[in-house]
């Protein structure tokens, strides 16, 4: 395994960087949208209502590589999208939804009387939920939020099926080259575990900071 890796280091680094970089962008697009349609569901503004619940469901009920395959397909005919673009763009549509139904939770265990204190202080409903609502709500869900950015970089590997140079793009090229199936697939999954292993361990350690501020 070792003189596999040597011998396809560059090949290997370079699968690193795409997925690195692909998980960083849809980490931060989808906890932005995720953000927006949790609020959307609960907003006093039924059309938006509508809008994020619709959103939420087609989302969450749609399989990862369809979403992918849709805009690596479908969408590449009107816009000039390679595989990395498909890919990360429905990686962060798809974790949107499950962020979104997180943070939605949140929002919702918050008491009501925290959103009623702050519109009779003169506060408006963006405001109170900017500014009172939403810090207390993403402290409750941060165990959930960890384990969505955990299955995030899993679940980039679905790049790999639209020739986005990803990790598993990578090992699948090493493995019919040199006919090895079995360590190329080892090495991809040490790399997934120096993204995924300090998500967690930062997730465990800020949730527990959180709890003694509290």
């Amino acid at each position: 395994m070792i003189s596999l890796f040597a011998n396809n280091s560059q090949a290997f680094l370079e699968g690193f960087g795409w997925t690195l970089l692909s998980s960083v962008i849809a980490l931060i697009g989808s906890l932005i949208l995720g953000t927006i349609f949790a609020l959307f569901q609960v907003i006093p503004n039924k059309v938006l209502n509508i809008i994020g619940r619709v959103y939420v469901e087609i989302l969450r009920n749609i399989p990862l590589l369809v979403i992918t395959m849709f805009f690596y397909v479908v969408v590449a005919k009107t816009f000039s999208l390679d595989g990395f673009s498909s890919g990360t763009i429905g990686l962060t549509l798809y974790t949107s939804a499950f962020i979104a139904e997180t943070i939605r939770a949140g929002i919702e265990a918050i008491p009501e009387g925290q959103l009623e204190a702050g519109l009779s202080n003169g506060m408006t409903w963006g405001q109170t939920m900017r500014q009172v609502v939403l810090p207390q709500a993403f402290k409750m869900v941060i165990p959930p939020l960890g384990n969505q950015f955990i299955n995030l970089v899993k679940n980039s590997s679905v790049l790999a099926f639209v020739a986005g140079f990803d990790l598993m793009y990578q090992a699948n090229l090493i493995s019919q080259t040199t006919f090895d199936t079995f360590n190329p697939f080892i090495i991809v999954g040490l790399f997934y575990l120096v993204i995924t292993m300090p998500i967690s361990y930062y997730m465990a350690h800020l949730e527990k900071k959180l709890a003694k501020e509290a």
